[in-house]
Parts: C-alpha cells; sequence; structure tokens
C-alpha cells in the first residue's frame, strides 16, 4: 500500500517562508521521480517542482523558479518544498505525488495574504 503525507502548509504574509513536507511509505521503488504540485480554488492543477529520487534531477515550473527549492533525503524517504517570498498567487492546496503521479497525498493547505 502505497501513502503520500504532505505537512507544514499555513498561513503566511506575503514575502514569508514555508517548508513542506512529504513522507512516503509503502513501495518506495515507485518513488523514482516525486513532485510537487497544486491546486488554487477556480483553476486547475499544475506542477510546481519534481525531483529525480536517485540523481536529484530537479525541474521548476517558471512561477516559482528562484523563490521555492524541491530537495529530498531519501533515507527518510521524504521530500522537501522550500517556498521563499512567497506570493498571493501562491495560495493553493498542495499535493505531494509519485510513482508517475499515480500516488497522491491528501493536500496541504498554503494561503499567502
Amino acid at each position: 500500500h502505497v501513502q503520500l503525507v504532505e505537512s507544514g502548509g499555513g498561513s503566511v504574509q506575503a514575502g514569508g517562508s514555508l517548508r513542506l513536507s512529504c513522507v512516503a511509505s509503502g513501495a518506495t521503488s515507485s518513488y523514482r521521480c516525486m513532485g510537487w504540485f497544486r491546486q488554487a480554488p477556480g483553476k486547475e492543477r499544475e506542477g510546481v517542482a519534481r525531483i529525480a529520487t536517485g540523481s536529484g534531477n530537479t525541474y521548476y515550473a517558471d512561477s516559482v523558479k528562484d523563490r521555492f527549492t524541491i530537495s529530498r533525503d531519501n533515507a527518510k524517504n521524504t521530500i522537501y518544498l522550500q517556498m521563499n517570498s512567497l506570493k498571493s498567487e501562491d495560495t493553493a492546496l498542495y499535493y505531494c505525488a509519485a510513482g508517475g503521479w499515480t500516488y497522491w497525498g491528501q493536500g496541504t493547505q498554503v494561503t499567502v495574504s
């Protein structure tokens, strides 16, 4: 059974920072690539960042480049999303995904005011 559990969301003022965490359990061999997505009210879900758990190669959406950093701790089966210089448009429900985006967490809310 594959499970992804996010944490670290919250409310912050514009310009502030938050760090999201996603702990993976179960068939961890599925986790060659893990990523963060977000969905704002009335908008489609969009990819934010992803990381290859082996090589550490990363990809970022243009909207978050130079502000967000994705990282991983393979020993803990955990990925992180460090979010700096937050903007109101970053407000969304943030999801962790893995296994070719087959597996999804329940989401953690980020609100920037």
